[in-house]
């Protein structure tokens, strides 16, 4: 029963709806007005009663992955199917028609459509891209449409452009595809055999000789080993024979032509000659020496001997032994006949592989699968070292010079310590010369008052004596022993060893040196050689304050006596000792277990600091004297900048800015003397500037 059209009594089935568009379904074509849209959809893109569009591209059935687009979910996924099609061939008689396969490809991101016929060797005919990669159209009455996914099956027919290719089978994953998008396969079929490539295979069985002609085909080998080379490290041991040992070698194998190669490796002084090789590129043979061949007996193919007869139309040609008799063969070493630990027929040398590079393991790991790669020590045992003599000093010259007249046939000059050289020698203010004020120990009162002043120099480890000249004493002064290398006493002259010298560590205050018979007293030692030994004394163990303050505390029993003696030294209550008193103290109380260099480094740590800046009037003295003797006179300008420069007229000025004012007017002071003047951040004013240049 249907209800009155009445207000309330329908539906409104535009609820909800946003888009009310119309398609254009009619045109002009030719100013001829006709229907152009017929699979246009109606109002708001709604179909029209009846009306079934047909999908441009290929529709899958949604799964429970994501909805990526086809260019991404597809891609360089392709469906290959096997294809053959029936070309005839008119005015031939020996075939009517050939059976041409193709490989028919469906790419799955974009529905366009590839045939290719695969290439067959001399058929004569255009082969590889029959139809490019494009969308294809169906044939009529449906050109307005392309292919998709779901035209395509196995025993069917295809059309494009007029040419019907049968397919009849396709790979695994169409296969799979077309079973996944509910697609039912038909079963594969067979591709009929082209007569014509019958009838030739036939004639070709027909012509085939008796005695083929053998190819030795390398050329695949090279191109896949080429520059390829198994290395192994081995040793041939000749000690066996007259004046042999074991020789070590490096063995070289081509895998791109199975050819073997092996170099010695010469140690240093052998004594051999070097050679470039042990043995030349080739094949080595496993049963060598073979002995020595006809020419023409070891070959690869074996000729008959046919004699065709004399006559003027003779052929000449040659005939292959089938069966190959008398041919001899000669078996050589591959790659499987080499491993470490296996010994080798070089010629008659028996060489044992010891062990082989990475290379060489990683390609036998690979194609074999060995794993065991232990390698054999294959260095012979070093001779027992003999120990050189030489001669005894002959007493002609140094020692050193001696020594090279023995080594070689052509004397050399020794070899100096050039680095140390370069490290310790002298210069500016840095003498690297360690200098001792020394007394000789003698019993001729005449010379027991002698001074004398030691000189080490660090560059060459050489001694230098010299006396300063005192009048009226009776002896001349001057060099007491000119710079030479000064050898300890009590050795033997005539050895083979080199003699001991004195050395810097065997010098500090209150040491007895012997120098060439003069046994001298180091008294004391002047400032840079003080501070030298107190910053290198690692090498100088007497100068280093922990270890004489450990030593001190040893005498932990005597502090309180330490200190009672050194209270009633001090009467004044200054808390100072003069040196001398200080030593005298120590020398009594740890009797003797201190040396004279062990109370001067703890005087010295200790000691009372000068006072290193001087009194400013002695400073203004020296500056005083120092313009006097340029001739300084330009004072006016100078007071006149430094009036310019007290902009707020407080008569002060910073020491930067008028140590600037008296560079920039020159002012022939050092730097030194101008800096102490002006140090810290003191500040002059006006009358002390005016003091001071006037």
């Amino acid at each position: 029963m249907a209800l009155p059209l009445l207000p309330g009594n329908n539906f409104n089935r535009n609820m909800g709806k946003e888009k009310f568009h119309k398609s254009q379904h009619w045109g002009f074509c030719n100013n001829v007005r006709m229907l152009v849209g017929e699979d246009k959809p109606g109002i708001g893109g709604e179909l029209l009663f009846g009306q079934k569009i047909k999908p441009k591209y290929s529709v899958f059935p949604k799964g429970m992955g994501t909805d990526s687009p086809s260019w991404v979910a597809f891609d360089k996924q392709v469906l290959s199917f096997d294809a053959y099609l029936e070309d005839e061939v008119p005015d031939k008689s020996q075939e009517n028609y050939r059976i041409r396969r193709y490989k028919i490809y469906f790419y799955l991101e974009d529905d366009t459509v590839e045939v290719n016929e695969p290439v067959l060797q001399n058929s004569g005919l255009p082969q590889g891209i029959f139809i490019r990669r494009h969308r294809i159209s169906l044939p009529p009455p449906n050109e307005d449409q392309f292919y998709t996914v779901h035209h395509f099956n196995v025993n069917t027919d295809i059309v494009f452009y007029g040419r019907t290719f049968k397919v009849y089978d396709c790979d695994a994953f169409t296969k799979n595809f077309l079973t996944k998008i509910g697609v039912k396969l038909n079963p594969p079929g067979q591709c009929p055999e082209d007569p014509y490539m019958k009838t030739r295979r036939e004639k070709l069985d027909c012509m085939e000789p008796i005695c083929p002609y053998e190819s030795f085909d390398t050329l695949k080998q090279f191109l896949e080993y080429d520059r390829k080379v198994l290395r192994f490290f081995c040793v041939w041991d000749d000690s066996g024979s007259v004046f042999g040992d074991r020789r070590e070698l490096i063995l070289h194998y081509f895998l791109s032509d199975d050819t073997i190669e092996i170099k010695e490796v010469l140690p240093h002084n052998s004594g051999r000659d070097a050679m470039s090789l042990f043995l030349q590129r080739r094949k080595l043979p496993k049963y060598g020496p073979p002995g020595v061949y006809q020419p023409g007996q070891l070959t690869d193919q074996t000729v008959l001997n046919v004699y065709g007869g004399y006559s003027e139309t003779r052929v000449y040609g040659f005939l292959l032994d089938k069966y190959q008799l008398g041919k001899l063969d000669q078996e050589f070493y591959k790659d499987t006949d080499l491993s470490i630990g296996t010994t080798i027929n070089v010629w008659g040398r028996k060489v044992l592989l010891c062990d082989c590079d990475d290379f060489t393991k990683t390609y036998y790991r690979t194609k074999y699968g060995i794993e065991n790669f232990t390698s054999i020590p294959c260095k012979a045992p070093s001779p027992p070292k003999i120990e050189r003599k030489f001669p005894p000093y002959t007493g002609f010259g140094s020692e050193e010079d001696s020594l090279r007249s023995c080594i070689g046939l052509m004397p050399t000059p020794h070899q100096r310590n050039f680095k140390k050289f370069i490290e310790f020698d002298s210069y500016g203010n840095i003498s690297n010369t360690l200098r001792f004020f020394a007394k000789l120990i003698t019993h001729k009162c005449a010379d027991v008052e002698r001074m004398f002043v030691i000189s080490y120099f660090l560059s060459d480890d050489t001694i230098s004596v010299f006396e300063p000249i005192e009048r009226n004493s009776g002896y001349t002064g001057g060099m007491f022993l000119k710079r030479v290398r000064v050898k300890k006493p009590g050795q033997e002259v005539f050895k083979s060893e080199f003699s001991e010298y004195i050395k810097a560590e065997e010098l500090y205050v209150g040491a007895k040196v012997n120098v060439n018979g003069y046994l001298f007293f180091l008294v004391n030692a002047d400032e840079y050689t003080l501070n030298y030994m107190e910053r290198n004394s690692d090498k100088f163990p007497l100068s280093s304050i922990e270890l004489v303050i450990q030593k001190l505390k040893e005498e932990e029993c005597k502090s309180r006596e330490l200190k009672q003696v050194f209270t009633a030294a001090d009467c004044m209550h200054t808390k100072m000792v003069d040196f001398n008193t200080f030593r005298e103290i120590m020398m009594n109380l740890t009797v003797g277990k201190l040396t004279d260099q062990e109370v001067i480094t703890i005087a010295r740590r200790y000691r009372v600091p000068e006072d290193p800046c001087p009194h400013r009037n002695v400073l203004v003295a020296q500056a005083h004297e120092q313009l006097k003797k340029n001739a300084f006179e330009n004072f006016e300008r100078l007071i006149a900048m430094c009036v310019y420069e007290d902009r707020e007229k407080k008569k002060v000025l910073p020491s930067k800015d008028i140590k600037r004012l008296c560079k920039s007017s020159r002012l022939p002071l050092n730097e030194d003397l101008l800096g102490s003047l002006l140090s810290g951040d003191v500040k002059m004013s006006g009358l002390e500037c005016h003091h001071l240049f006037l």
